[in-house]
């Protein structure tokens, strides 16, 4: 049976743990690409045309409150509503 000194083994995998990680790292940027492509993020005309579907035409600070609406709730973030200063 052959066998290798424990440098060599170690290098070994070390290496390999370095090939994964890069290997998932291009394989990741290009689904992630992929999914972009497919499912473009909202835009205000997308907005738009929504609202003109539903029968409304939206003013510019409409579109500018949606849009905030929707980063914030991409984000995670809450804003805070009617609150009141002493």
């Amino acid at each position: 049976m052959m066998s290798i000194p424990i440098w060599a083994f170690v290098l070994i995998i070390v290496l390999l743990i370095l090939g994964s990680l890069i290997a998932g790292f291009f394989i990741a940027r290009t689904l992630i690409k992929r999914e972009m492509k497919k499912n473009p993020p909202i835009s205000e005309d997308m907005i738009k045309a929504m609202y003109r579907s539903m029968g409304v035409t939206p003013s510019q600070a409409r579109l500018n409150q949606t849009m905030k609406a929707i980063n914030e709730a991409q984000s995670g973030k809450k804003s805070p509503k009617n609150k009141k200063h002493k």
